[in-house]
């Protein structure tokens, strides 16, 4: 709908001189002068071919028609003011959606949430688990977490953690198997895979290894079904450190031997240009930055 007003700077100060009955008091309000004041009033005036004010010596009376303007200019500006107010308070507080890999999600960022919600209490964390990429021209989604090499046309993208491989597997696997001392070794054992297959190739042919056909072994959709086949004892996997660190920690599984492959791939934060200062995106990217860089390095250990 288009509305047929007046400039909005003479209808502040309308209400402002109209508020304080002084030009001089509503030009402190405003942070103008007085004659700037008197001016806007005068072009108002003007456009509504009506007075607002009679001048009497030194002091200012609002007419009938000023009387009559008051309290709908009055009104529309609170309504303007309780507008804005609820949205910035909506922006602090309610819910905060993130999108996220289903492996990062259960593996590395859920068990985290517990430090957001204790930090920032007001905001609900929604997390969304999927492997696709969100739209979020589209989807009510603030922020996602991604892997990828951190070029998404639209969108910010901050670095968070490496993308790089290197095997794991359960202890339990050499208790019972071959032994794993050396890249070698891995002709001895089940090879487990992401459904693309292309990471053991790759790894294989960096560190020099032959003999091995690097395509067979079971494949999953999922990099945290891979690692929880490998805890499992059913192979030895390639594992991130984002997602198989705790594993380690915890003695689930073992690094055999410390021979990682660099990757162009890495996680990152993800969430439109331009939203990086509003507030619930921007406290959850600075929670996020500090758990990130605080993640631990896995070393390895003897695979004998």
């Amino acid at each position: 709908m288009k509305y047929q007003l007046p400039p909005l700077n003479g209808l502040r100060a309308f209400e402002a001189a109209a508020r304080h009955l002084s030009f001089k008091e509503a030009a402190r309000e405003l942070f103008v002068t007085p004659g700037a004041i008197s001016q806007q009033i005068k072009h108002l005036e003007d456009d509504l071919g009506q007075r607002l004010f009679q001048r009497v010596n030194r002091t200012i009376r609002l007419t009938e028609v000023g009387r009559l303007l008051l309290p709908a200019v009055s009104d529309a500006f609170q309504g303007i003011a309780d507008a804005l107010a609820r949205l910035r308070t909506d922006e602090v507080d309610g819910p905060l959606t993130v999108s996220v890999l289903p492996s990062l999600a259960v593996k590395w960022l859920v068990p985290r949430l517990g430090r957001f919600r204790a930090r920032h209490p007001q905001i609900d964390v929604r997390i969304s688990a999927s492997p696709r990429f969100v739209n979020f021209d589209v989807e009510d989604v603030d922020l996602a977490v991604r892997h990828g090499m951190g070029h998404w046309a639209g969108l910010t993208a901050v670095w968070l953690m490496p993308g790089d491989l290197f095997p794991v597997c359960s202890p339990e696997l050499l208790k019972s198997g071959p032994p794993l001392r050396t890249p070698q070794d891995l002709r001895l054992h089940t090879l487990l895979h992401t459904e693309t297959r292309d990471e053991w190739p790759l790894w294989l042919r960096m560190h020099g290894v032959s003999g091995i056909d690097p395509l067979r072994g079971p494949s999953f959709s999922d990099d945290g079904m891979v690692v929880q086949s490998a805890i499992e004892g059913q192979g030895v996997a390639l594992g991130r450190s984002a997602l198989v660190a705790e594993d380690l920690h915890q003695g689930r599984l073992i690094k055999p031997f410390d021979l990682s492959m660099p990757s162009a791939l890495a996680y990152y934060l993800v969430y439109p240009e331009g939203h990086e200062n509003r507030p619930k995106i921007a406290a959850f990217r600075a929670w996020i930055l500090e758990e990130a860089a605080r993640s631990p390095v896995p070393v390895a250990v003897s695979g004998g």
